[in-house]
């Protein structure tokens, strides 16, 4: 066992994986319908494997946040600018007040419970898990007139607070927003989330229908004596709906093109929506078994419109210069626009950078994407370039520094970082020739990001826990749970009754106004989605700022 050990603490690496490893699968345990989720799990863990004495560095905590805030940026960007041209004002005044009552509850019970500017100072940061008040505090703290030996233990004391209040500020604001706010706010959370995502979703304006065709082939036997002798773009005039993709002739196959002479008995090979194949069996003639004949690949693509020939054309005109270029309808599946669905008509008209996602026969699909721009294929490859870069950007971005009097003021690196990866995403949305990060690299980011960033700080406060507790008993603790829910009950309240925000919005804004990461991944785990970090990012980085002055102001408060 004391080799066992002394492996843990000479390499806290494997340490951190051994809490990953139990955390992600204690989370995924029901009891009944409750489960506590990876988030709270791996937090719970690494207060337990970290009382074997060991410690991880902060940059392998930053290093996993960053990741974790990037890859929640970028999986909402398309959302988010839309989200806030809306609701941006509202989302600061939200932020503002959860912060005030959080303030003015770490006041209060500083003072019931006779504690001096460093308690309350880490009772404060700890109950909000924000690491910034505590900082500010702690720097500051020789500036509220405490002597040299006076400051240094106030100091220690801060950071025994923030020990002591960080676990349950964590825990407990996940396991609130996720299994109580839902509750109170009386909504079934995921479907909620699902019924925002398509009202996101949809593009307002006009009636028309939806690109949306299903399509199919079968094979027809073509008997209609007046359809014989017709070319394919002849026969897709007439069939109103379907067309001719190849046909069989005695034994050999033809893959049908513009000039191809179609003869009677023919089979045919025909695609089209269910309606158009039903109707053609009136047309052409009865359907017949015909499997080597429809064995040609098909294939559904993204094509990205590049080319400038295509720009402001209409649905109509492209559908038309296919009949006449090639015989064959464009199957248009949908179109996207910055990444939202767009409804389209005929006249529908095409700009530059619309994602049209469409079907058909390999060849023929092949040849339109070159035609209208670049095709868009799914790949299991991700742009690690445009990812660190973007991270790069944000954290200088997020260093910059405004002086208020002797106040330093800065975005920080992990709110500049989320802010790339909001506009990454939204660049990624709107362009889709660059930055491609696929699905499951975005899950694995987004989720051993902050597991891993969960995993670091239970490790690394699980030794001022116990000391924290033995000196200061479980009023400290009880302290820290008041001042982590009460803001959480009041900001649900006045998200649903004054500000009338979505369920799932108001859910991540309460996170990101409690500056609660842990509590943002509770609520997407809950959602099922990552739509709440649209809620969260603007709540989250009003917070940092405001709960940096707090660091300051509640030691004046309570000197």
């Amino acid at each position: 066992m004391e080799t066992l050990l002394a492996v843990f603490r000479h390499h806290p690496e494997i340490a951190l994986f051994l809490t990953l490893a139990i955390g992600f699968w204690f989370g995924a345990l029901k009891f009944g319908k409750f489960s506590l989720g990876a988030v709270t799990s791996t937090l719970i863990a690494g207060l337990i494997v970290g009382q074997l004495g060991i410690t991880m560095p902060e940059m392998v905590q930053t290093i996993f946040f960053l990741l974790f805030l990037f890859a929640v940026g970028y999986s909402v960007g398309p959302q988010f600018f839309g989200a806030l041209k809306k609701d941006g004002l509202p989302q600061v005044g939200f932020a503002l007040i959860v912060c005030a009552v959080g303030f003015a509850t770490a006041w209060v019970a500083a003072k019931v419970m006779g504690y001096g500017p460093g308690l309350a100072a880490g009772l404060l940061a700890g109950a909000y898990t924000n690491s910034g008040t505590l900082g500010v505090a702690s720097a500051n703290i020789g500036q509220i007139g405490l002597g040299g030996k006076e400051a240094t233990a106030a100091a220690g004391l801060a950071a025994i607070s923030y020990a002591v209040t960080y676990p349950f500020g964590a825990a407990g604001a996940a396991w609130f927003l996720s299994s109580v706010a839902p509750k109170i706010l009386g909504v079934d959370l995921p479907k909620a989330t699902k019924e925002l995502e398509a009202q996101m979703a949809s593009h307002g304006g006009g009636g028309g229908t939806q690109a949306y065709r299903p399509i199919a082939s079968r094979a027809y036997l073509l008997a209609n004596a007046a359809l014989a002798g017709r070319t394919p773009r002849d026969l897709a005039a007439a069939l109103q709906g379907a067309v001719v993709t190849r046909f069989r002739q005695g034994t050999q196959i033809v893959d049908a093109d513009a000039q191809a002479v179609i003869p009677q008995g023919a089979t045919l090979a025909l695609s089209g929506s269910p309606h158009a194949l039903f109707a053609a069996k009136e047309t052409v003639g009865p359907e017949v078994e015909d499997k080597e004949l429809l064995a040609y690949p098909t294939e559904e693509i993204d094509v990205v419109v590049t080319n400038k020939k295509a720009v402001g054309r209409t649905v109509q005109e492209l559908e038309q210069h296919e009949l006449e270029q090639y015989g064959r309808r464009l199957f248009l599946v949908r179109v996207t626009r910055a990444g939202a669905p767009l409804t389209v008509t005929p006249e529908f008209k095409i700009e530059s950078h619309d994602v049209l996602a469409i079907h058909g026969d390999r060849k023929h699909v092949d040849d339109l994407a070159k035609a209208l721009g670049k095709a868009d294929r799914p790949t299991s490859t991700m742009d690690v370039s445009f990812m660190s870069l973007g991270i790069v950007i944000g954290c200088l971005v997020g260093l910059l520094t405004l002086h208020v009097g002797a106040i330093p003021l800065s975005l920080s690196t992990s709110v500049g970082t989320l802010i790339a990866g909001l506009v990454c995403g939204y660049l990624r949305s709107k362009y889709r020739t660059f930055g491609g990060i696929p699905g499951p690299a975005v899950w694995a980011l987004n989720n051993i990001g902050l597991n891993g960033f969960i995993a670091v700080v239970g490790l690394n406060a699980a030794a001022g826990l116990v000391e924290g507790l033995k000196a200061y008993g479980v009023g400290l603790f009880a302290s820290g749970i008041l001042v982590s829910l009460v803001p959480l009950i009041v900001g649900v309240y006045a998200g649903k009754y004054l500000f009338k925000f979505h369920p799932t919005m108001l859910l991540g804004a309460c996170a990101g106004a409690r500056s609660t990461t842990a509590g943002l991944g509770a609520v997407q785990e809950a959602a099922q989605s990552s739509l709440p970090a649209v809620g969260y990012t603007i709540p989250y980085a009003v917070s940092r700022i405001v709960l940096a002055l707090f660091g300051i102001a509640i030691l004046l408060a309570t000197k």
